[in-house]
């Protein structure tokens, strides 16, 4: 089975390229420079001492291994970030510090109070001085970036400024346009149209008074000023949840655990209550999701030597959950039509079968998972007759949450047919079975 790629949002936390965090001078004749302007000025002076960069270095050498963008919420000094800008740290403590870096070159050590891992954000806050070391008499104000209220909607259009420190050059700021709400994602993003840069995750995006509408979070890798915010309203809740918080010890698999066990309970009930689009082929029933929280393409592939003709779907989420070195948490699913009437009943028996033995359940990720246990059967289903082969897999560090991936192939036709594949990440077992059988119960033949 041929799979068709589409490139999704990236993270944008950046490795290190540079060892100063400085100010770098343009030509004011670059050719390649956009002017800046003089809202876009006002905006980054005022905001330019609440805004920090934020850098995860190995323990004890001080060498960092990546850097983000981070911004002071409150006068305590809490600061809002990315998830997977600290994620090194929270789930290898023994081997990482965090510390940040604020415009003028100070730098000290944080640490992490509370993550919200379903929409990428971090709680971090300066670290007390250490066992030994002096305390402050009289702990200094911070200066603080205020949220937007929620009952002033955004516009769309209205202008917004991301600031944050691109590639490890220097602290910038980024004008572009609000574009509404990401259509079909599973959790609320904005859309934003400017061009965010590895380094900046985590960095805020603000309106035209300064105040805070949301946090960079991604890009796509396939367009041009196409980028990806969270709205500011998760920001400011993990503030209110995490504002007393003490600073987390040891790793955070157990609550990435208890979040994903969350998501992947909401995923499989609304996966399964929205049903299925009808007239998806022409002699069988085949499940292809409502195009709700799903995107959905397809494609024809003519023969031009006599051999197989074959129409593709596939249906994939744009929100993936990031743990670490790999995402979880989403839901995908394709299938072909073969006719093979080209090529005869002995040679399209022979390139059905094989394109079903091609089929694996290998993926990025791979070693913090056990080695795949399937079964393999042969069933019916409303009249249809199939073969069909259920894969499990359980996560390492992530206990009670499994990916799922079911193979189908219809057997009622010499000359025809149709494969399809299911794929579900991160879920328990019981949802797994729940989706598993909901994916088969979908197949069956029209009424002729």
């Amino acid at each position: 089975m041929k799979i068709l790629r589409v490139l999704a949002a990236g993270c944008l936390a950046a490795p290190l390229i540079a060892s100063a965090v400085t100010e770098v001078p343009v030509p004011a004749d670059a050719a390649s420079a956009p002017p800046v302007s003089l809202s876009a000025r006002k905006v980054y002076e005022q905001a330019r001492s609440q805004l920090l960069q934020i850098r995860t270095v190995l323990k004890g050498r001080a060498s960092q291994t990546s850097v983000g963008s981070g911004f002071v919420v409150s006068k305590e000094g809490h600061i809002i970030t990315n998830f997977h800008v600290v994620s090194e740290v929270a789930l290898e403590p023994a081997n990482h510090d965090l510390v940040y870096v604020t415009a003028d070159g100070r730098e000290a050590k944080l640490d992490i109070l509370m993550l919200d891992v379903l929409h990428d954000l971090a709680l971090v806050k300066p670290a007390a001085p250490a066992k030994g070391e002096a305390s402050p008499k009289e702990a200094p104000a911070w200066d603080a970036l205020s949220f937007r209220p929620q009952k002033q909607a955004l516009a769309q259009g209205e202008r917004m400024y991301s600031l944050g420190n691109p590639l490890d050059v220097g602290f910038a700021v980024i004008e572009g346009n609000y574009n509404g709400l990401v259509e079909r994602s599973f959790y609320p993003q904005i859309f934003f149209s400017g061009a965010l840069s590895a380094g900046m995750s985590g960095g805020p995006a603000l309106d035209q008074e300064g105040r805070v509408i949301g946090v960079n979070v991604a890009r796509r890798v396939d367009g041009e000023q196409v980028s990806f915010l969270v709205p500011a309203n998760f920001a400011t809740a993990l503030l209110e949840r995490g504002r007393s918080a003490p600073p987390m010890k040891g790793t955070a698999h157990a609550e990435m655990t208890r979040q994903l066990m969350e998501h992947q309970q909401v995923l499989t009930d609304r996966f399964i209550e929205q049903g299925w689009k009808s007239a998806t082929h022409p002699r069988y029933r085949v499940p292809v999701p409502p195009d709700r929280f799903m995107r959905c393409w397809g494609a024809s592939h003519q023969s031009r030597t006599g051999g197989l003709d074959y129409e593709d779907s596939q249906c994939v989420m744009d929100t993936r959950i990031f743990v670490g070195q790999y995402t979880t948490g989403a839901i995908s699913l394709r299938h072909q039509s073969y006719d093979g009437t080209k090529l005869g009943t002995m040679r399209f028996a022979a390139r059905h079968a094989a394109s079903f033995r091609n089929e694996n359940f290998r993926r990025l990720g791979g070693e913090h998972m056990t080695k795949p246990q399937c079964h393999e059967n042969f069933i019916t289903h409303d009249k249809l007759p199939m073969r069909a082969v259920v894969c499990m897999r359980a996560y390492k560090k992530l206990p009670q949450l499994y990916d799922v991936a079911v193979l189908v192939a219809t057997l009622d036709q010499s000359q025809a047919g149709v494969q399809g594949r299911f794929d579900a990440q991160g879920v328990s077992f019981p949802n797994a079975m729940r989706l598993t059988q909901a994916y088969l119960d979908a197949y069956g033949m029209l009424k002729q």
